[in-house]
């Protein structure tokens, strides 16, 4: 008998409706499930904005303060909070003995992070900071060729994530753009993903030293109490308030295998959306993927007779692909949508396996810790060496 995993949720907006959508379609497509995901209760602080999203995605219940839930006899907790609730809530989940699946970055610092990490550590639960990039087919597919030396030794790292919601002066000061909720602006929200898809496939960063850049100071504060979302709620008033993050940051690493790297976050690039891009250059051929064509991997390599050599475009749809046979027939594409399922489906196995999953709150700290460095990074004008952050 397929075991229940009954989940409580914090948080309603943007990333509660993608993980609840992941927790309703894994009994149907990862068929049988390692687990039968029971929403059991979903958590905000605006209850009829809460009791609409339960009802929408079929939420048995609703709260509003996120300890009743966690002590609601729950068994998993999913953390789709704004960055300023996952400290105490992952920490109070960890001590409940509750499994954690937590949004990224973990943390809003390095020393949050590796307190929460700390927590988990000692509870002996299972985490994993849901860095969902990692669970693209087509990124499984260049973790594939990387491992089995395809590409050979590895040169060359360079990323970007690019989006330009926020160009307009006169977007509120949404949570996201509040250094005391968010930790930092598109660094921690941009940087972070490239920077865990770096780890995944180059390897640990031995160094980095950047530089950051606010754009616009001040933008029109919301109404009391809200915090606002991506394309959220509109200001009402002509009352200012400072912007106290980045929008965007620039950086340079050096990988302990020795690869070069460079990275780039802003949410200043007019007409990209969700522009997550990389290309791995080494000694026997190149990668390059793009999220806004996340079904396809280029791939070259210098072993294909010389007449013959180009990059190659890759469709990941066939059924060997990671993840690829649970959805559609081969050519048949998948979406932005279907990562939260992979790594829901990924941690709900580890918890009935008894194992681990990476990025565990191990790892994400690791991450975290590459973000940390470069902000000093920019303070201090110098190379920042990352053996001093972990």
């Amino acid at each position: 008998m397929v075991r229940e995993l009954k989940v409580g949720m914090l948080g309603y907006a943007f990333m509660g409706r993608a993980h609840s959508n992941g927790f309703n379609q894994i009994p149907k497509f990862f068929y049988p499930p390692p687990a039968i995901p029971v929403k059991e209760v979903v958590c905000g602080r605006n209850e009829a904005a809460v009791k609409s999203m339960a009802e929408q995605f079929g939420w048995n219940r609703v709260e509003t303060d996120w300890r009743k839930m966690l002590k609601s006899g729950i068994d998993v907790f999913d953390n789709c909070g704004p960055n300023n609730l996952h400290y105490e809530p992952n920490v109070v989940a960890a001590e409940e003995g509750l499994h954690i699946i937590s949004e990224k970055p973990l943390a809003r610092n390095l020393k949050e992070a590796k307190e929460i990490a700390a927590a988990v550590q000692k509870a002996g639960v299972v985490s994993m900071v849901a860095y969902n990039y990692r669970r693209v087919p087509a990124v499984q597919l260049a973790k594939k060729l990387i491992d089995e030396g395809l590409i050979g030794r590895i040169f060359h790292w360079r990323a970007v994530y690019l989006q330009d919601w926020i160009i307009d002066p006169n977007h509120p000061l949404v949570w996201r753009l509040q250094g005391d909720l968010a930790g930092s602006g598109s660094h921690g929200d941009l940087n972070a993903h490239i920077v865990d898809l770096a780890r995944f496939l180059v390897g640990e960063i031995d160094s980095v030293v950047g530089m950051e850049e606010t754009f616009i100071k001040e933008r029109p504060l919301l109404p009391k109490g809200a915090q606002g979302e991506l394309g959220g709620q509109k200001a009402t008033t002509k009352e200012m308030g400072k912007v106290t993050v980045d929008d965007a940051v620039l950086f340079l690493s050096k990988f302990k295998c020795g690869a070069l790297g460079s990275f780039e976050a802003t949410r200043f690039a007019n007409g990209r959306k969700n522009y997550n891009c990389f290309e791995i250059n080494g000694s026997k051929g190149s990668i390059v993927f793009n999220l806004e064509r996340l079904n396809e991997l280029q791939f070259f390599s210098s072993e294909d007779q010389r007449f013959a050599q180009g990059f190659r475009q890759i469709l990941v749809t066939e059924g060997e692909h990671p993840y690829v046979n649970k959805w559609w027939p081969s050519g048949h594409i998948i979406g932005w949508e279907h990562t939260f399922t992979h790594e829901i489906h990924d941690f709900l196995k580890a918890i009935v396996d008894g194992g681990s999953v990476l990025p565990d709150f191990a790892d994400g700290v690791k991450t975290q810790a590459v973000l940390e460095a470069v902000k000093q990074s920019i303070q201090s004008k110098t190379w920042e060496d990352l053996s001093k952050y972990v």
